[in-house]
């Protein structure tokens, strides 16, 4: 499937949940691991703020890639950061969804408000 890269440079993304492993397999937990690398995966939940809409997403970022000082309602930064469709097809029933992946989850300033009264 195609990857797409997501621009964030006008977004404002907040830290909503701390990162924790990405399981690959919930029976036997099994932590994910990257493909290339073989580092284990992790996944942060965050708010994506954008054109006055916003959405919860799920991340997954190396384990290298997690950044000290994150604080949960913090803004942060995603490197990176690429959106896969995906479908499947678990207990007959057809699934899909927006996988989203970056290479790194840094801290980050609260953009500059524009048009804001003094």
């Amino acid at each position: 499937m195609r990857i797409i890269r997501v621009e964030t440079s006008g977004a404002t993304i907040l830290l909503t949940e701390a990162p924790e492993p990405k399981v690959r397999d919930r029976q036997t937990g099994e932590i994910a691991k990257d493909a290339n690398s073989g580092e284990a995966l992790m996944t942060i939940g965050v708010v994506y703020i954008e054109d006055g809409e916003s959405s919860l997403i799920k991340v997954t970022v190396p384990e290298g890639g997690i950044s000290e000082g994150l604080a949960l309602g913090a803004p942060v930064s995603l490197p990176g950061l690429v959106a896969r469709p995906w479908e499947s097809v678990f207990n007959g029933q057809q699934r899909h969804g927006i996988a989203y992946r970056a290479a790194a989850v840094t801290p980050a300033a609260f953009p500059a408000a524009t048009g804001a009264a003094a």
